[in-house]
């Protein structure tokens, strides 16, 4: 990571890139207050089980209340522990999901958020703008925004409201990915807000306009709070899981990828794990795809070697992906902030108070027009 004085990634708080080979300790969530929206179903389920497993305090949001309290007390009585607890939650009413982390913050045992996942989703099942159009109608029918506002504008909300609650965790420091790697300091109060993009983050997906837009929105959110959020403390992640055995594939889905790999949920769940756990990971994108083995070549170029046990190569199941972002927006910076310095240094007083006056006939103009009386004085 650059450590120079224009270093945004520095600046940022931005951690090292990640290596997929190195171990962490799921264990360290222990005693950590999560929140997960959409957490009945598919990936919040999974990420669940896992994390109270492992001794956390789950909390999960979902519009499904049956699926919602049907899981939390099945997860109560395998963990042997009743902070588990479901809040109905709808996240695209800002009031629900306002509810829901009030009522979280009570039910947390120490009175605090450690993290949150912006998980909920769903799938676009009528693609809206694919659908041909009858031309003899005299306009087109309203769109479907569905999916915009939960994929989007639901993750949105949760954000908002994440970026309230975590600072205000009791015991929790402001994120350092320069802190000890002790087991004790990896266990201490958390700051993170972990974001759930998609394959679709990255790149189109055929009849699929309205996911694909909006998680490209969660992939541009993320890109702007990882040099941001710093400002709070709070550590803030992405993960895009490719194509994966969820109930969020439908028929036609399915028949599209018949025959092709998919992701391993197990996978996501592993990847999540270890950024909710090593609480000095901070900045980080990765992309979950179907479990491959993979050889290089000697021109630096990865290729596809099977699957096969005794088939050579590295498995590889996880790609970080946007690595570079913050270190090639210093160069940018740099020399766009050190031209605009030098322009201004060479402009001088001069174009200073042309500007300035320019700027006072601006204004009193726009009073005039939005207070026409004082013409009268």
């Amino acid at each position: 990571m650059s450590s120079n004085i224009y270093s945004v990634a520095a600046k940022a708080r931005q951690s090292r890139p990640i290596d997929p080979s190195e171990p962490f300790d799921v264990s360290s969530v222990k005693g950590k207050t999560i929140l997960i929206t959409g957490g009945a179903s598919g990936f919040g389920a999974a990420f669940f089980r896992e994390w109270a497993a492992a001794g956390a305090n789950v909390i999960i949001g979902d519009v499904d209340d049956s699926k919602g309290e049907s899981i939390v007390r099945a997860i109560r009585i395998a963990t042997d522990n009743h902070n588990h607890h479901f809040i109905h939650c709808d996240v695209t009413d800002w009031q629900s999901q306002v509810n829901f982390f009030k009522e979280a913050t009570k039910l947390s045992p120490h009175g605090g958020i450690d993290a949150v996942v912006a998980n909920a989703g769903i799938a676009e099942v009528n693609p809206t703008f694919n659908t041909p159009k009858n031309l003899d109608m005299e306009e087109p029918p309203k769109p479907n925004m569905k999916v915009i506002d939960v994929n989007l504008m639901g993750v949105l909300y949760t954000t908002h409201l994440a970026l309230f609650y975590l600072p205000r965790n009791p015991g929790s420091q402001p994120v350092d990915p320069n802190k000890s790697t002790d087991r004790a300091d990896q266990s201490s109060r958390d700051r993170h807000l972990l974001l759930i993009g998609s394959l679709a983050s990255l790149c189109p997906i055929p009849l699929q306009t309205l996911y694909g837009t909006a998680k490209h929105g969660v992939l541009g959110l993320f890109r702007s709070l990882r040099c941001t959020a710093f400002t709070s403390g709070v550590r803030v992640n992405l993960v895009c899981p490719y194509f994966v055995e969820t109930a969020i594939i439908r028929g036609p889905g399915r028949a599209v990828l018949a025959g092709a790999n998919l992701a391993k949920i197990e996978d996501v769940v592993n990847a999540a794990s270890r950024l909710m756990s090593d609480t000095r990971i901070n900045g980080r994108s990765l992309v979950v795809g179907p479990p491959l083995k993979i050889v290089e070549t000697e021109e630096g170029e990865w290729q596809y070697s099977g699957q096969e046990d005794n088939g050579t190569g590295t498995d590889v199941s996880l790609w970080e992906v946007h690595v570079d972002d913050l270190e090639n927006t210093d160069v940018f910076i740099r020399r766009m902030v050190g031209l605009m310095n030098a322009a201004y240094e060479m402009n001088g007083w001069i174009k200073w108070t042309s500007d300035l006056g320019r700027a006072l006939l601006l204004t009193a103009t726009d009073a005039t027009r939005i207070f026409p009386w004082r013409r009268r004085n």
